[in-house]
């Protein structure tokens, strides 16, 4: 009994996205026909594979031990399929990265303009989560992450600023009514605006001078959701409303206008830049090897 490909990818594509709308958007078809193409597959198996809900579509036990066995097995044939690519003049195909939000803030911003200029055939697709993902599972070709977090079969290649620094700031505002804090202890009697990871656990405030290090967990008013809504409390800290522990970069244009004061600035922590990873050993597709190539010859 052989399932089209084509419904196989679709029902991949919904499965993924937890929907036929947002799935639709992913692949540039729409709901009605993925949903033709999953009611197909179902029919040809004879087994229900989704779930559907006026809010959600999920797999059934069934569905789910299928995606697990497709999503690789449909990577691969992409791969073969990409091999084409080595006879074209100009790399072509689809290239998708799995980044933290962070980086596709403050990362690529500066590299996707040139990169697609210099690579017109290629559809890049971000997909931006601060969850700690399978890369592969999640169907992407490469990822970004950060040193600690790099699993030993990747190859790792350096993208972006190679020193970054986390800083601590504040309204001038909540500063003149709270008092400066003049050491990172100090933050524990302020008003301090944090972040909660996907995990649960709460964001720390670390810092670093001469050696010695100090980690505090403060208390505040504020606790936002890491990465999707870091900007609400950028914007609270403007306000005036606490002390903000963030990505240097991200704060750097409120540091320059004045709306933010630098905190503790000679205890920031600095740590090495982020990294372009994907798995050792394997055949790169055409897209993935003109990035790779492109980030190369841009360091």
């Amino acid at each position: 009994m052989m399932a089209d490909l084509s419904d196989l990818a679709a029902f991949v594509a919904v499965a993924r996205a937890g929907g036929f709308r947002d799935a639709a958007r992913t692949v540039g078809s729409s709901a009605s026909s993925l949903s033709e193409a999953v009611r197909r597959l179902e029919t040809k198996l004879g087994v229900r594979l989704l779930n559907r809900t006026t809010r959600s579509v999920v797999p059934t036990e069934a569905g789910a031990h299928l995606l697990e066995k497709l999503g690789p097995a449909l990577g691969e044939i992409e791969t073969a399929l990409d091999v084409v690519n080595g006879f074209r003049d100009r790399p072509a195909g689809t290239l998708r990265l799995n980044v933290p939000i962070s980086a596709a803030r403050l990362v690529l911003p500066r590299i996707v303009p040139p990169f697609l200029a210099a690579y017109p055939d290629i559809n890049l697709e971000i997909i931006a989560d601060d969850s700690f993902v399978d890369m592969l599972a999640a169907g992407c070709d490469a990822g970004i992450r950060y040193e600690e977090r790099l699993e030993q079969d990747m190859v790792a290649i350096p993208i972006g600023p190679r020193q970054q620094r986390f800083a601590a700031a504040a309204a001038p505002s909540y500063l003149d009514r709270k008092g400066r804090p003049e050491h990172p202890r100090d933050l524990m009697s302020h008003a301090c605006l944090r972040g909660r990871f996907a995990s649960g656990a709460l964001t720390e405030f670390e810092f670093e001078r001469d050696g010695e290090i100090v980690k505090v967990e403060p208390k505040g008013p504020l606790i936002v959701r890491v990465g999707a809504a870091t900007d609400l409390a950028v914007e609270a800290a403007v306000a005036g409303v606490g002390i903000i522990y963030l990505f240097e970069d991200w704060l750097r244009p409120h540091l320059d206008s004045g709306a933010l004061e630098p905190v503790l600035e000679p205890w920031w922590l600095r740590f090495s830049g982020p990294f372009l990873y994907y798995p050792s050993g394997r055949y790169l597709p055409g897209p993935l090897r003109a990035f790779v190539d492109f980030i190369r010859s841009s360091s």
